[in-house]
Protein backbone atom coordinates (compact mmCIF):
# COMPACT_ATOMS: atom_id res chain seq x y z
CA UNK A 1 0.00 0.00 0.00
CA UNK A 2 1.34 3.35 -1.27
CA UNK A 3 1.97 5.64 1.77
CA UNK A 4 1.30 9.50 1.86
CA UNK A 5 4.62 10.43 1.16
CA UNK A 6 4.72 8.56 -2.03
CA UNK A 7 1.14 9.96 -3.15
CA UNK A 8 2.39 13.59 -2.29
CA UNK A 9 4.38 15.00 -5.04
CA UNK A 10 7.59 16.58 -4.79
CA UNK A 11 7.86 19.96 -3.86
CA UNK A 12 8.69 22.12 -7.55
CA UNK A 13 11.92 22.32 -8.53
CA UNK A 14 14.20 25.77 -9.52
CA UNK A 15 16.50 25.81 -12.13
CA UNK A 16 19.68 26.92 -9.70
CA UNK A 17 18.44 23.20 -8.07
CA UNK A 18 18.96 21.77 -11.55
CA UNK A 19 22.20 23.65 -11.94
CA UNK A 20 23.75 22.85 -8.96
CA UNK A 21 23.42 18.86 -9.93
CA UNK A 22 25.04 19.33 -13.29
CA UNK A 23 28.83 18.42 -12.69
CA UNK A 24 30.92 20.54 -14.55
CA UNK A 25 28.51 21.95 -17.08
CA UNK A 26 27.75 18.74 -18.41
CA UNK A 27 29.62 16.65 -20.46
CA UNK A 28 29.90 17.29 -24.40
CA UNK A 29 29.90 14.68 -27.10
CA UNK A 30 32.18 16.08 -29.11
CA UNK A 31 34.95 15.96 -27.10
CA UNK A 32 36.56 12.42 -27.70
CA UNK A 33 39.42 10.46 -28.54
CA UNK A 34 39.62 6.96 -30.33
CA UNK A 35 43.00 5.30 -30.26
CA UNK A 36 43.22 2.04 -32.13
CA UNK A 37 45.67 -0.41 -32.47
CA UNK A 38 46.47 -3.00 -34.94
CA UNK A 39 46.70 -6.90 -34.54
CA UNK A 40 50.00 -8.90 -35.45
CA UNK A 41 48.80 -10.35 -38.50
CA UNK A 42 48.18 -6.39 -39.81
CA UNK A 43 50.67 -3.99 -38.48
CA UNK A 44 50.52 -0.22 -39.05
CA UNK A 45 52.64 2.84 -39.36
CA UNK A 46 52.68 5.15 -36.17
CA UNK A 47 52.17 7.34 -38.49
CA UNK A 48 48.90 6.26 -39.54
CA UNK A 49 48.28 5.24 -35.75
CA UNK A 50 48.76 8.93 -34.95
CA UNK A 51 46.15 9.94 -37.69
CA UNK A 52 43.32 7.64 -36.38
CA UNK A 53 43.31 10.03 -33.14
CA UNK A 54 42.49 12.92 -35.63
CA UNK A 55 40.50 11.24 -38.27
CA UNK A 56 37.60 8.96 -36.19
CA UNK A 57 34.93 11.94 -36.11
CA UNK A 58 32.69 10.15 -34.34
CA UNK A 59 32.34 7.13 -32.29
CA UNK A 60 30.31 6.18 -29.16
CA UNK A 61 31.16 4.96 -25.64
CA UNK A 62 30.79 1.24 -25.55
CA UNK A 63 26.85 -0.16 -24.37
CA UNK A 64 25.99 -3.76 -23.06
CA UNK A 65 23.11 -5.79 -22.43
CA UNK A 66 22.41 -8.34 -19.40
CA UNK A 67 19.71 -10.43 -20.82
CA UNK A 68 16.61 -11.87 -18.75
CA UNK A 69 15.96 -15.42 -18.72
CA UNK A 70 12.01 -15.99 -18.15
CA UNK A 71 11.17 -18.80 -15.89
CA UNK A 72 7.69 -19.82 -16.01
CA UNK A 73 5.62 -20.76 -12.95
CA UNK A 74 2.12 -21.26 -12.67
CA UNK A 75 0.68 -18.45 -14.99
CA UNK A 76 3.24 -16.04 -14.49
CA UNK A 77 7.22 -15.33 -15.74
CA UNK A 78 9.90 -14.89 -13.13
CA UNK A 79 12.63 -12.69 -14.76
CA UNK A 80 16.25 -13.51 -13.53
CA UNK A 81 19.50 -12.20 -15.09
CA UNK A 82 21.00 -13.81 -17.71
CA UNK A 83 24.44 -13.38 -19.40
CA UNK A 84 26.08 -10.28 -20.49
CA UNK A 85 26.40 -9.31 -24.25
CA UNK A 86 29.27 -6.74 -25.21
CA UNK A 87 27.45 -4.94 -28.93
CA UNK A 88 29.48 -4.12 -31.34
CA UNK A 89 31.24 -0.87 -32.06
CA UNK A 90 31.06 1.21 -34.82
CA UNK A 91 33.54 4.42 -35.52
CA UNK A 92 33.20 6.87 -38.69
CA UNK A 93 36.41 8.03 -40.50
CA UNK A 94 37.19 11.39 -42.62
CA UNK A 95 39.39 9.75 -45.59
CA UNK A 96 42.23 11.63 -46.72
CA UNK A 97 44.23 11.79 -49.67
CA UNK A 98 46.42 9.03 -48.76
CA UNK A 99 43.71 6.86 -47.65
CA UNK A 100 46.29 5.10 -44.71
CA UNK A 101 43.51 4.60 -42.56
CA UNK A 102 41.49 2.76 -44.91
CA UNK A 103 44.21 0.82 -46.10
CA UNK A 104 45.03 -0.26 -42.96
CA UNK A 105 41.59 -1.14 -41.61
CA UNK A 106 41.61 -3.18 -45.67
CA UNK A 107 44.66 -4.65 -44.32
CA UNK A 108 43.46 -6.03 -41.34
CA UNK A 109 40.29 -7.13 -42.62
CA UNK A 110 41.96 -9.30 -45.01
CA UNK A 111 44.26 -10.92 -42.82
CA UNK A 112 41.15 -12.13 -41.34
CA UNK A 113 39.77 -13.36 -44.56
CA UNK A 114 41.82 -13.04 -47.67
CA UNK A 115 40.34 -11.26 -50.76
CA UNK A 116 42.27 -14.43 -52.71
CA UNK A 117 41.47 -17.76 -51.52
CA UNK A 118 39.11 -17.33 -48.20
CA UNK A 119 41.98 -18.09 -46.14
CA UNK A 120 43.16 -15.82 -42.98
CA UNK A 121 44.32 -16.08 -39.42
CA UNK A 122 42.63 -18.61 -37.56
CA UNK A 123 44.26 -17.84 -33.85
CA UNK A 124 42.04 -14.67 -32.75
CA UNK A 125 45.54 -13.37 -30.60
CA UNK A 126 46.66 -12.90 -34.07
CA UNK A 127 43.85 -10.39 -35.44
CA UNK A 128 42.45 -9.36 -32.82
CA UNK A 129 43.49 -6.09 -30.85
CA UNK A 130 42.49 -3.33 -28.21
CA UNK A 131 41.14 -0.11 -28.55
CA UNK A 132 40.38 3.08 -26.30
CA UNK A 133 37.83 5.66 -26.43
CA UNK A 134 38.55 9.12 -23.96
CA UNK A 135 35.47 11.08 -22.54
CA UNK A 136 37.33 14.79 -22.75
CA UNK A 137 36.33 17.48 -20.49
CA UNK A 138 36.54 21.51 -21.89
CA UNK A 139 40.32 21.74 -20.83
CA UNK A 140 41.09 18.62 -22.37
CA UNK A 141 41.83 16.13 -19.33
CA UNK A 142 40.24 12.98 -19.50
CA UNK A 143 36.63 12.00 -17.27
CA UNK A 144 37.00 8.64 -18.36
CA UNK A 145 38.26 5.90 -20.39
CA UNK A 146 36.97 2.73 -22.21
CA UNK A 147 39.06 -0.31 -22.80
CA UNK A 148 37.67 -1.88 -25.17
CA UNK A 149 39.48 -5.43 -25.16
CA UNK A 150 40.17 -8.03 -28.15
CA UNK A 151 38.10 -5.93 -30.98
CA UNK A 152 37.86 -7.15 -35.29
CA UNK A 153 36.61 -5.47 -37.81
CA UNK A 154 33.85 -7.38 -39.35
CA UNK A 155 32.10 -4.11 -41.55
CA UNK A 156 33.94 -1.94 -43.45
CA UNK A 157 31.61 0.45 -44.83
CA UNK A 158 31.68 1.47 -48.34
CA UNK A 159 32.34 5.25 -50.05
CA UNK A 160 29.78 6.75 -51.73
CA UNK A 161 30.98 8.35 -54.81
CA UNK A 162 28.98 10.90 -56.80
CA UNK A 163 29.34 13.46 -59.05
CA UNK A 164 26.71 15.69 -57.29
CA UNK A 165 28.44 15.27 -54.00
CA UNK A 166 30.50 18.87 -53.72
CA UNK A 167 32.05 20.65 -50.92
CA UNK A 168 32.33 17.37 -48.80
CA UNK A 169 35.13 15.58 -47.65
CA UNK A 170 35.04 11.44 -48.07
CA UNK A 171 33.77 9.45 -44.96
CA UNK A 172 33.04 5.50 -44.17
CA UNK A 173 32.37 3.59 -41.42
CA UNK A 174 34.07 0.24 -39.73
CA UNK A 175 31.86 -1.66 -37.25
CA UNK A 176 33.79 -3.45 -34.72
CA UNK A 177 33.37 -6.77 -32.75
CA UNK A 178 34.13 -6.41 -29.18
CA UNK A 179 34.87 -9.48 -26.64
CA UNK A 180 34.24 -7.17 -23.62
CA UNK A 181 35.28 -3.59 -22.02
CA UNK A 182 36.24 -1.72 -18.92
CA UNK A 183 35.70 1.59 -17.72
CA UNK A 184 38.36 3.63 -16.22
CA UNK A 185 37.93 6.87 -14.20
CA UNK A 186 40.04 10.20 -15.49
CA UNK A 187 42.26 12.13 -14.32
CA UNK A 188 40.65 15.25 -14.81
CA UNK A 189 39.43 17.59 -12.48
CA UNK A 190 35.96 16.83 -12.44
CA UNK A 191 36.24 13.16 -13.28
CA UNK A 192 33.73 11.42 -11.75
CA UNK A 193 32.52 7.77 -12.08
CA UNK A 194 33.86 4.61 -10.44
CA UNK A 195 36.73 2.12 -12.23
CA UNK A 196 34.74 -0.72 -13.58
CA UNK A 197 36.53 -4.32 -14.09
Amino acid sequence: MATRNQLNPPPLRKITDFKSKLSGGGTRANLFEVVLSFPASAPTDSNTLDKIRFLIKAAALPASTIGPVNVPFRGRVLKIAGDRTFESWTVTVINDTDFAIRSALEKWVNSINRVSDATGATDPALYQADAFVYQLDRDGSTLRAYHMYDIFPTNLGSIPLSYETTDAIEEFTCEFQVQWWEAIKGNGTNAGGENIN
